[in-house]
């Protein structure tokens, strides 16, 4: 390491901003030229809490909108689902109707403001509803300008919010492109996320790569449905994360404009400079803000067991600061009569936990389809596997079920619910052998 870099320790001559690969920035004058979107991610568990929250925020200075939605929202279930009971407003603000929309965006510009909505598997139906409610407005869909994430392929790898198997997922996601390109022309029509990716615990290398290689994905698919890759291309945005380490995050973003151009000049053909020119939005790694414990040895974080903290006692009162008193141990009897009750909780514990994995299991091979569990712990279907322990990342709280669409019955895919019966039976039953 040298104490200082100039330009002349460069391997070879930067392009400027705005140029092929465009490693320093998509334009030529980057921010100087115009100041980047400011949005505070925001919903309120109804809609007109969070248009009191958009109008407070436009007031105040903010440049763009960014709408949260509530999980049964992002899941594609009304607000009065019995399996939403409990999770209504809780992430988000609650969507379930035009009317909902009507309050949520009431006297917004929409003309003026791009707004950015946080929304994946059920992304086509809530622009719909946004551009309805523009409409209503008298804003016409070609001055709308804004963001939908409908980035569905995350959602399997790292978050859990999908609907749909993936086939047909991808089909919603490359018909939205299409019907933007006609209707909603200045529309971001996807914010393919890395940011879900770190959060979920990769590296900096690891987010470029997944979100990249999802990128060639969502590219491929639209090809193979007739699309261009220089005009569905100049519409794509990406999302990454902000994480503490400065020089590796800008290393980070640099190497992904320069990999994203080769990719479309090179694997698609694009000739449209916007198209090869990656544009992407960051927000700060939520990992990073977590409080940090001091570095510890294994030996002294673990908790003081009754004789060291007896010691501890003893030594203080061998200096008179305390007065101690030795405890007995119970009787034999009060320990056998101890023993029994934990060894009846553990049978009792272990007999629900296996009738409930056994329902559960039940309930997702007797299902006429061909989705189906398989050993591995993941859900086989018709074109891919995915994870049946559904994190759902950031929301770990939240939903834990999701479903999947047929023709008239819903194949419960046990989300969270899978592993929690999982890691019962195998407690209660280690539990109940220690106590026999």
């Amino acid at each position: 390491m040298k104490p200082v870099y100039s330009a002349d320790d460069a391997r070879r001559p930067l392009e400027p901003p705005g140029e092929y690969p465009y490693t320093r920035g998509p334009y030529r004058d980057m921010y100087r030229g115009r100041p980047w979107t400011i949005r505070q991610y925001a919903g309120f568990a109804s809609a007109e809490e969070s248009n009191e929250r958009y109008r407070y925020l436009l007031a105040a200075g903010q440049t763009g909108l960014s709408v949260a939605f509530d999980l049964p929202t992002q899941l594609g279930y009304d607000s009065d689902d019995p399996r939403a009971l409990g999770e209504v407003g809780r992430t988000g603000v609650a969507i379930d109707s035009l009317a909902d929309m009507e309050i949520l965006l009431d006297g917004l510009p929409l003309a003026e403001v791009s707004t950015s909505m946080t929304i994946n598997a059920p992304a086509s139906l809530l622009l719909l509803l946004y551009e309805l409610v523009a409409e209503k407005q008298g804003v016409a869909p070609a001055a709308l300008h804004g963001t939908v994430q409908n980035d569905i392929l995350k959602e399997y790898v790292a978050r859990g919010n999908y609907i749909f198997p993936p086939k047909p997922s991808m089909r919603l996601t490359t018909d939205l492109f299409a019907y933007c390109a006609e209707r909603i022309p200045k529309w971001n029509t996807i914010s393919i996320s890395g940011y879900h990716i770190r959060e979920a615990g990769s590296t900096a290398v690891q987010e470029l790569a997944f979100t990249l290689s999802n990128g060639i994905a969502y590219c491929r698919a639209a090809v193979e449905a007739g699309l261009s890759p220089d005009e569905f291309g100049e519409r794509l945005s990406f999302f990454f994360n902000a994480h503490n380490d400065f020089f590796q995050e800008v290393a980070k973003f640099r190497a992904a404009r320069r990999i994203w151009a080769r990719i479309m000049k090179e694997r698609f053909g694009a000739t449209n400079p916007k198209a090869m020119a990656l544009r992407f939005h960051a927000q700060t790694g939520g990992s990073t803000l977590t409080a940090q414990q001091p570095a510890r040895s294994a030996s002294s974080s673990r908790a003081p067991t009754r004789r060291s903290s007896s010691t501890c006692r003893s030594s203080r009162a061998a200096s008179g600061s305390v007065r101690t008193r030795s405890r007995r141990p119970a009787p034999a009897p009060t320990r056998r009569r101890r023993a029994r009750r934990r060894a009846a909780t553990a049978t009792s514990t272990c007999s629900t936990a296996r009738s409930a994995s056994s329902r559960t299991r039940a309930s997702l091979t007797s299902a006429r389809c061909s989705r189906r569990p398989t050993p591995t712990g993941e859900l086989a279907f018709d074109d891919c596997r995915v994870p049946a322990a559904n994190p759902l990342g950031a929301e770990r709280e939240g939903f834990k079920i999701a479903m999947c669409n047929l023709e008239r019955s819903r194949l419960v895919i046990a989300a969270q619910e899978f592993d929690i019966v999982q890691g019962a039976t195998n407690y209660a039953s280690s539990t109940g052998r220690r106590a026999r």
